[in-house]
């Protein structure tokens, strides 16, 4: 794709002839403020993460294949299911959806050289790792133990000196997600080439700009809850303590006002990352662009009033739970107006089954099914029901994991030749597809059942009568585990010697795929300048690439 120019000497940057074209790999351990060696280091930190946290999850399914408590201890299991959910979540999902996605494209994609703010983007990235070694440094003190929200007065007497760090822990992955989000909103706003204009902006940026509103407003309440619960574990005072006129209620009221808008924190980026692949895979025009774009907005907006309906069982109002349960329905048509889009980009399409394709795909149908029992937990009568039980684990794993995972491997298998200059091997990124699909539904789809029959979440040992469907759980979850290692195998050969990819090798029209792969540090010689939209597959003839001319086997 041919794009206009740019000359160098219009932009603030060094002379022509001066330019370092690429950073040494030990420099991706320094503080770099390079947005691309920021956005690689935040996902291969936070892929570590998950592999930590996979480990818990593993540990916690062998000890559930069985009602009695014979692989983990009852303390340690607790930590485990605590922490397992902490990492996930503060972890692996926000920093790699957000700062690692976000951080190595926004700049590219809107024409900028790198972020708004650069010493500020990596001071944001510098404080994960810190927040992640005091999360694990937790187990020297036992582990905090009352579960990923925490909730007093459990939290205030269960392993106090594991809550405190786990506190700190996530004030700094909080104060880490705030400075990014800034960053995200200046760059967005101020920094895109002139001669784009809003309506040619990748919906990738839409998704990170409603994320970073939403976080800017919602990441500093969860900071003062989890500040006060700090001080009324150790300093004596009784913000949330019963028998002292504390309100655990209250608690509950700051902790969800920012973890339910976490839920689109972590799944708005993903919406972006779809928005992206499905075009170019399927070699068809976007359909709906606008209506995309402000869906995102959307969400970011009336995700901040739908926290309550975790707390329908809270002692929680008949007026609050009316208009909370007419909130939480409301946000669902957004999501769908995403869904139906995509379903309709991939309607006609000359769809190529690549790795990436096949993880949006598989993204689709999974997000449709937690999609669906998140509207039934969003009604009164149900969510009282089946509150607290395994039914609720089933619901947000089909809609985090199965969402927010399988985006995350759909955006790598997309974006590793930008990032790296070589192509994963498809053979075993469709078997690690494969083993993730097969795996997802094994460990999760059965949960709903254990749910409406009644077993509780948060528990290691369980009635009998639940025994033969956890088992076909924790097959799932070590197949879930195998299809990582493959993923991992791919990733780690496919970086040293995998075959090297040219500029664009997909195709596609954005403007991060006009530079090279993987980018010089300064991401062009010259600036581009915007001559058509970023989907207009087929309009014009722009985009019809025949199929003998595509570099990639799939």
């Amino acid at each position: 794709m041919t794009q206009a120019q740019i000359p160098l000497e219009q932009t603030p940057v060094v002379e022509h002839g001066e330019h370092k074209k690429a950073w040494k790999w030990y420099e991706y351990f320094t503080f770099n403020v390079d947005h691309k060696v920021i956005g690689i280091q935040y996902l291969v930190t936070s892929f570590i993460f998950y592999l930590i946290g996979g480990a818990m999850a593993v540990a916690m399914r062998t000890e559930l294949a069985t009602a009695d408590s014979d692989f983990l201890n009852p303390s340690l299991y607790n930590a485990f299911l605590t922490n397992h959910g902490t990492i996930m979540i503060f972890l692996w999902v926000v920093p790699s959806a957000i700062g690692g996605f976000g951080n190595f494209l926004v700049p590219l994609m809107v024409g900028a050289r790198d972020m708004a703010f650069p010493r500020l983007n990596a001071i944001a990235f510098w404080l994960v790792p810190p927040a992640g070694i005091l999360l694990l440094a937790s187990f020297f003190f036992g582990g905090a133990q009352a579960g990923w929200t925490s909730y007093p007065p459990l939290s205030e007497i269960t392993a106090p000196q594991a809550q405190s760090i786990w506190i700190l822990s996530l004030v700094l992955a909080g104060t880490s997600s705030i400075l990014g989000s800034v960053n995200f909103i200046v760059t967005i706003l101020k920094m895109k080439v002139p001669s784009m204009k809003w309506s040619q902006l990748p919906l990738f940026c839409w998704a990170i700009l409603a994320t970073s509103l939403l976080a800017l407003v919602s990441t500093p309440v969860l900071a003062a809850g989890l500040v006060l619960l700090l001080f009324d574990i150790n300093f004596g005072t009784s913000f949330f303590k019963p028998d002292a006129n504390g309100n655990v209620v209250l608690y509950q009221h700051l902790f969800w006002f920012y973890s339910h808008p976490a839920v689109y924190l972590m799944i708005l980026p993903i919406f972006g990352i779809m928005s992206e692949v499905i075009p170019v895979h399927s070699r068809k025009a976007i359909f709906g662009y606008k209506a995309i774009a402000y869906s995102s907005l959307a969400i970011c907006l009336v995700g901040l009033f739908v926290w309550v309906h975790h707390m329908f069982t809270s002692g929680t109002p008949p007026w609050m739970r009316l208009f909370f349960t007419i909130s939480t329905l409301i946000v669902a048509v957004p999501t769908g107006i995403k869904i139906f889009s995509w379903v309709a980009t991939l309607w006609g399409g000359k769809i190529r089954f690549t790795s990436a394709m096949l993880f949006a795909l598989g993204l689709l149908s999974m997000f449709v099914i937690g999609g669906l029992s998140g509207v039934t937990l969003g009604v009164v009568p149900f969510d009282i029901h089946a509150h607290d039980t395994y039914y609720i684990v089933a619901h947000f794993h089909y809609v985090l994991f199965g969402g927010s995972v399988f985006g995350i491997y759909a955006g790598i298998y997309h974006w590793f030749p930008k990032m790296t200059g070589r192509m994963l091997n498809e053979t075993l990124g469709k078997i690690h597809f494969a083993l993730t699909f097969i795996g997802t539904h094994l460990t999760f789809m059965p949960m709903h059942e254990l749910g409406l029959k009644g077993m509780p979440r948060r528990v290691a040992m369980y009635d009998p009568q639940f025994e033969a469907i956890n088992k076909i759980c924790t097959f799932g979850a070590y197949v879930l585990a195998v299809s990582v290692l493959v993923f991992t195998i791919n990733a780690i050969w496919s970086w040293i010697k995998g075959e090297k990819a040219s500029g664009n090798p997909w195709n596609a029209m954005t403007l991060e795929w006009t530079t090279d792969s993987p980018p010089i540090i300064e991401n062009w010689e010259v600036l581009p300048v915007v001559t058509h939209g970023p989907y207009d597959y087929g309009l014009n003839g722009r985009g019809l690439i025949a199929e003998k001319e595509s570099k990639v086997s799939v």
